[in-house]
């Protein structure tokens, strides 16, 4: 089996984070996979939703869109129909609770940290790109908390990730991009930890059922995938 950019069943597309890429943002970055582009920004507000009000603990959520030109058709914006389309508010679910996951909120303290990820250019693993790159953002963020002394240690756990995995052409590959994706039998997003421990496991059978041995295969990637994307978030996770 060929892959349509020539890589093999196990390997990731080239990965590019480039921090600090916005301004403003307390944290930012821009994430390169292969053709995908997403920037992710993380602003802080001292703030949480009334649910949270004097509890003591903080909150972190995501917002996810795509340009209206970063695929090859142009996508109408979200504002003209007035609300988010199914699509984007299912992936903004998704960073969110992956980002949570290794929050320590009452660490954090009574403020809000919002993720937002804009797609620019995509070819296929945006979401898996928002996730990445968005927790590299996140703790920039809170980088910059514990160095203005906000906050009295850092927030964060463990480092988070995820990879697309998926079967094409009959076999297991990693990382797929559109022309992948677009005709994979099977479609699987991984969220892990630099742990080593699952935070979501997204799997549907496109073409047909999969089997449990299909389904150990992808989960084998994936675990390769997102140890090698956590060491590529690691160059960044540093003092300035």
């Amino acid at each position: 089996m060929t892959r349509p950019d020539g890589r093999t069943p196990g390997a990731l597309r080239p990965v590019k984070i480039t921090p600090h890429y916005t301004m403003h943002a307390e944290g930012s970055v821009l994430i390169e996979m292969g053709n995908t582009k997403v920037i992710c920004t993380a602003s802080v507000e001292d703030n949480v939703p009334p649910f949270l009000t004097g509890k003591g603990l903080g909150w972190v959520t995501a917002e996810y869109a795509m340009l209206p030109r970063a695929t090859n058709t142009r996508k109408k914006r979200d504002i003209k129909s007035l609300k988010l389309d199914g699509r984007s508010s299912e992936i903004q679910r998704l960073i969110g609770r992956s980002l949570r996951a290794v929050v320590d909120r009452a660490a954090l303290g009574e403020r809000q940290i919002t993720v937002d990820c804009d797609v620019i250019q995509a070819d296929g693993g945006t979401r898996c790109a928002s996730i990445t790159g968005g927790f590299v953002a996140l703790w920039l963020a809170c980088q910059k908390l514990l160095e203005d002394g906000v906050i009295e240690k850092m927030p964060l756990t463990a480092s988070v990730s995820a990879v697309s995995v998926g079967i094409f052409e009959n076999e297991a590959v990693m990382d797929l991009n559109y022309a992948e994706d677009s005709h994979a039998i099977v479609d699987c997003n991984v969220v892990m930890t630099s742990k080593g421990e699952f935070i979501e496991v997204q799997g549907t059978g496109e073409g047909r059922p999969f089997t449990d041995a299909e389904l150990k295969k992808l989960l084998a990637l994936a675990k390769r995938g997102c140890a090698r994307l956590s060491k590529v978030q690691q160059k960044h996770l540093v003092k300035r």
